[in-house]
């Protein structure tokens, strides 16, 4: 799969969709989601605006409501973040799950092409198979376990296959940020309710803030890079020990316990099989940025702070 490097580019700035004039129409689907929503952040802190828009103002999955949508905004910059990311529910959804993440993703990008749209479309750890002993590289082989992660390489398949002049992969983990349902708030909440809390420890990868990943996203496009890439904060650690984290970060002492991705699954059958390692390699990233993606740790701790100060938790 494709990945630019800034040798490979000498003027990537120069094409940067920041150096476009007049000054690009970009769209955001998935508008309501915590991703969109960092996004959004990102950008007007750079004074710039966006469209967002969420499934009621377009389903990806009609072409007639991508239709619209593209005549409507001729856009030059398009964030995909419509998703379903609902990972055991996919299993019992298939088909909607390849529609979404698949082949919704195919159609974007073959209007983009028409259109001239450079694509960003975020991807999954959920590709891997998780019997990897190193972080995993862009370039490794792919053998997704669950429904949902073969949905999302699906549309990863769909957009090259349809690709656009210009258009980035991003794949990532253990998403979480301010503006909608994630694992540490889900902990955080649990545990105020005085619920014991017995949370999978045999499970490895690298939590990622929202705002840190519409960052390094922006971070590409200003050195005008494509292709596929892992964006993820550095770092490892376990669902348990990274809800230990969550709980330490907001002060609070729980009935908090490990137990095993086997022993979980008696208990939750219908679970969707998930990588018991799936940590990316975000070192490629840190050199086309000249920076490395900050640890999880202290991701977790803005986290802690975005959210009590815009009264969310």
């Amino acid at each position: 799969m494709k990945r630019s490097t800034p040798a490979d580019n000498p003027v990537a700035r120069a094409t940067s969709p920041w150096a476009r004039e007049p000054h690009p129409s970009i769209l955001i689907t998935g508008g309501k989601g915590m991703l969109a929503q960092a996004i959004v952040r990102s950008l007007t802190a750079r004074n710039l605006s966006a469209v967002a828009v969420d499934r009621a103002a377009c389903d990806i999955t009609r072409e007639s409501d991508l239709c619209r949508l593209f005549s409507e905004h001729h856009p030059t910059l398009l964030f995909n973040c419509a998703a379903h990311t609902k990972v055991d529910l996919c299993e019992d959804e298939p088909e909607k799950a390849d529609a979404i993440n698949g082949h919704a993703v195919g159609m974007i990008a073959a209007m983009a092409r028409e259109h001239g749209t450079f694509v960003v479309h975020y991807s999954t750890d959920f590709v891997f198979d998780g019997r990897s002993q190193r972080p995993y590289r862009a370039e490794d082989p792919v053998n997704p376990l669950s429904a949902y992660g073969r949905s999302k390489l699906l549309g990863e398949q769909k957009l090259q296959e349809n690709a656009p002049p210009e258009w980035l992969i991003l794949r990532t983990a253990w998403l979480y940020g301010r503006g909608g349902s994630n694992f540490p708030r889900t902990i955080v909440e649990r545990a105020r309710q005085g619920q014991p809390l017995k949370v999978v420890d045999d499970q490895i990868g690298s939590p990622t803030h929202a705002p840190d990943l519409a960052q390094a996203t922006l971070d590409l496009l200003d050195r005008g890079l494509t292709g596929l890439w892992h964006v993820t904060n550095s770092g490892a650690t376990t669902w348990f020990d990274f809800a230990r984290a969550a709980l330490d970060e907001f002060g609070i002492a729980a009935d908090l316990s490990p137990i095993s991705t086997a022993e979980w699954l008696k208990v939750r059958p219908k679970q969707a099989v998930r990588p018991a390692y799936s940590v990316l390699d975000v070192e490629p990233l840190a050199r086309a940025l000249g920076r490395p993606m900050r640890p999880w740790r202290k991701a977790l701790a803005d986290y802690r702070h975005a959210v009590q100060q815009a009264g969310e938790m």
